[in-house]
């Protein structure tokens, strides 16, 4: 788990590489963050950094598993959240006073190994995101989306599903569940102050 000061620094990092990858299209040096990196940032973990406007998904892109250093995940995500997430056109810089930045640091992710039937059982939500996984298909929920959204645990396991590209019954037809936790960082407003959010 990291500290509060340890997200905090998480949320400014993704947003001071954002604004230098925007302004210069370049990563920003270290002696230009204002801040020191904690041990934990050499550690490798799963990341994702979610990016809103006015209360609007504008990007949301990360590592599902611990492939990375927390720096680098940190790094590559912020940069994808911004200008390569398909679903939206690229951040533009004069956004960047409406953005809300969100970083989320993964566990690594354990197959739930139960019958079908007994798989929202083993969802707790609030507490775990999803990845559903079935041939080349695999779909990611973050932690958050289930309650941000009124989600029981059937209605997350079809949404992961459908993410995923596959039917939203594939988790009752043999696609392979997994669960993770999440730990939130996110922005009360624009260049705001950092909270860990719980749910």
């Amino acid at each position: 788990m990291l500290t509060d000061i340890e997200g905090s620094v998480a949320v400014k990092l993704a947003r001071k590489t954002i604004e230098s990858f925007l302004s210069e299209e370049r990563l920003p040096e270290p002696q230009e963050l204002g801040f020191e990196l904690s041990p934990v940032f050499g550690e490798k973990r799963g990341v994702f950094v979610t990016l809103s406007e006015e209360g609007l998904l504008r990007g949301c892109i990360g590592h599902p598993y611990p492939d990375s250093t927390l720096k680098e995940a940190i790094l590559d995500s912020a940069i994808s959240a911004a200008v390569r997430d398909p679903r939206f056109p690229p951040v533009e810089k004069e956004e960047l006073e409406r953005i809300v930045v969100e970083v989320t640091i993964l566990t690594q992710p354990e197959k739930i190994n139960a019958p079908p039937k007994e798989l929202p059982d083993k969802i707790e939500i609030g507490k775990h995101g999803l990845i559903v996984k079935q041939g080349y298909y695999q779909g990611l929920l973050l932690p958050q989306v289930a309650p941000e959204n009124n989600m029981d645990s059937i209605d997350f396991l079809s949404h992961t599903c459908m993410k995923a590209g596959l039917s939203p019954d594939a988790w009752v037809k043999g696609a392979e569940v997994y669960c993770f936790e999440g730990q939130i960082f996110k922005e009360k407003e624009p260049r705001g102050e950092v909270i860990e959010e719980k749910f």
